[in-house]
């Protein structure tokens, strides 16, 4: 019911196509993507070997998307599951491709206590890749920074 009064309100307001992509139907479960180690090292460069698989970091600058600014989506180079848009991403000034949020559902979260310190990793939801770090210092609305390899991600430019 509340869900309709807003739909309502929203519509006379000119909103309906924000609110309908907000209230929009659950999207398909991800199916996950498990692989050997032999068949990740078939599929993969070392370098996406290195970070997706064994939680490396590619070095600052390095990543041409670094400097991407056409629109389009960000996937996961592991299994090609979208998991930013072009419209999420920022200049950090860090030399990591950066975004202010991810898809919903995208990527899943753990505690990484590498450097003792603890830091907010996240991994692609389908394959488990390694992307990067969550870091509280974003810009608004959300404030956040993932802060990713441009190594584990493919760019595919909007047509």
């Amino acid at each position: 019911m509340l869900r309709r009064q807003l739909v309502t309100l929203f519509g006379t307001l000119g909103f309906t196509h924000h609110l309908s992509n907000a209230f929009a139907s659950e999207a398909a479960p991800i199916v996950p993507l498990r692989l050997s180690d032999a068949e990740w090292k078939k599929r993969l460069g070392a370098a996406q070997y290195d970070v997706l698989r064994q939680e490396g970091t590619e070095r600052a600058g390095s990543s041409p998307l670094n400097a991407e600014k056409r629109k389009g989506r960000y996937h996961c180079a592991g299994c090609d599951l979208p998991l930013f848009t072009a419209e999420m991403k920022f200049d950090s000034g860090t030399g990591w491709p950066s975004f202010f949020t991810a898809l919903p559902g995208a990527v899943q979260t753990k505690t990484d206590f590498k450097i003792i310190y603890p830091r907010t990793e996240y991994h692609c939801a389908r394959c488990e890749g390694h992307q990067g770090h969550v870091f509280n210092d974003g810009p608004q609305p959300t404030g956040k920074r993932y802060c990713n390899n441009g190594v584990a991600l493919t760019f595919k430019a909007a047509v």
